[in-house]
């Protein structure tokens, strides 16, 4: 009975704790374009889009987003920025660091009155790209 009164709450308890599972995204990229600042500092222009087959996927369970460019590219994410909502876009944001050590901010924009278009912006402190993607599985 003892044996019982330990049991019956251990298992109420193990039931009641929940478990969340972190989820893998994919992005496939069907075009890019960068910016970089110049020697002034200043940003300059957008090239202009370039056709890319890319796979981009981000992995919540491994913290790490993978742009499976000619040159792979691995980011692993150190932070997840709050969502932010307005009545064009949606943007989230996640500070990340790359194989080197680069420190970088990526964010997934959903433009919401361009039809719900999504951007994958990558941005630091010298570049950004930004690739247009669509979410597949």
């Amino acid at each position: 009975m003892k044996a019982l009164k330990i049991i019956i709450p251990f298992i109420l308890l193990l039931f009641s704790i929940q478990t969340s599972t972190a989820q893998e995204y994919r992005f496939k990229a069907d075009s890019f374009s960068v910016l970089e600042k110049n020697a002034n500092g200043k940003w300059g222009k957008w090239t202009a889009f370039d056709k890319t087959p890319v796979i981009i996927t981000l992995d919540g369970k491994k913290d790490r987003i993978v742009v499976n460019s000619k040159e792979i590219q691995l980011y692993s994410i150190l932070a997840y920025g709050e969502k932010i909502v307005d009545k064009n876009q949606e943007t989230i944001p996640m500070k990340c660091a790359d194989n080197n050590g680069g420190l970088c901010t990526i964010l997934i924009i959903t433009k919401k009155n361009e039809s719900n278009r999504k951007q994958f912006y990558i941005n630091y402190d010298d570049v950004k790209i930004v690739y247009n993607v669509y979410s597949f599985q």
